[in-house]
């Protein structure tokens, strides 16, 4: 039976410098998070997509149900998780809500994700 050679501990010196940048903080690694989770449905991407390409940057709740052939409800649903999410800016005219961009957002979502 052959024996392997021991091998000799690592040196200090051995050992990578630190990068001198601080780790997340527990709340910043959850706000990051909540923007992650709210970009990772395929439905919300394709909500922001069409927001974005609406009249002006801005699209009504009523013209957002049918191209992803999805309920009321549920759009409704994703929507405030991109709200939630500082993705989305929510305004009341009469009795329809109008979504736009956050401008930056996206931008920053880009950027914090980089900057791990």
């Amino acid at each position: 039976m052959e024996t392997l050679p021991l091998l000799a501990p690592a040196a200090e010196s051995d050992c990578c410098a630190p990068s001198g940048r601080a780790a997340l903080s527990p709340s910043e690694a959850q706000a990051r998070a909540r923007i992650l989770k709210a970009l990772s449905d395929p439905n919300r991407l394709r909500l922001l997509s069409i927001v974005k390409a609406g009249d002006g940057g801005e699209a009504c709740v009523c013209d957002l149900t049918e191209p992803l052939d999805l309920g009321q409800p549920t759009v409704s649903h994703h929507l405030k998780i991109l709200v939630d999410a500082g993705l989305l800016h929510r305004e009341k005219r009469g009795t329809w809500a109008y979504y736009s961009l956050v401008p930056g957002a996206l931008e920053a979502a880009s950027e914090s994700i980089t900057a791990l």
